[in-house]
């Protein structure tokens, strides 16, 4: 069975924050199962997830807030990485925000995280010159 991409479901809880933790993604600072429900509860269809065989291999979290889309929580499993499986999901959230009517997608990533920046280059991304800040105004714990 060929590699699906479709939106979480609320059955698919235990299995993404696997992977995001597999991966790397998780903070100690960000409660997974809250961003999870922080993001579906503002837009349901705004976290798709990528499932070969009916395994979760693959998500993204795609967000817009009017004046840019913004990208969070990509991710592929390493055992399936290389096959194209990351520009899928990235065309999938690129295409959603389109619909929108989304004019520049943005998105983060860690400065020590050089094979994602690598990864996003070569798909055409580029870095801008800003400076990401950031304030917590919840604590997960």
């Amino acid at each position: 069975m060929p590699s699906t991409c479709r939106p979480y479901r609320l059955s698919d809880a235990e299995a993404l924050v696997s992977l995001w933790t597999l991966c790397g993604l998780t903070r100690p600072w960000n409660d997974p199962y809250l961003d999870i429900e922080r993001k579906t509860g503002v837009d349901a269809n705004g976290l798709l997830v990528l499932e070969d065989d009916s395994r979760l291999i693959g998500a993204v979290m795609v967000g817009y807030d009017g004046h840019r889309g913004w990208i969070n929580y990509l991710t592929v499993h390493p055992d399936h990485r290389r096959r194209g499986l990351g520009r899928a999901l990235m065309a999938a959230a690129e295409q959603r925000l389109g619909e929108l009517g989304c004019p520049k997608v943005n998105l983060q990533v860690r400065a020590s995280n050089q094979e994602a920046v690598a990864f996003y280059r070569r798909i055409g991304y580029s870095v801008d010159d800003v400076v990401s800040m950031g304030r917590r105004i919840q604590n997960d714990s």
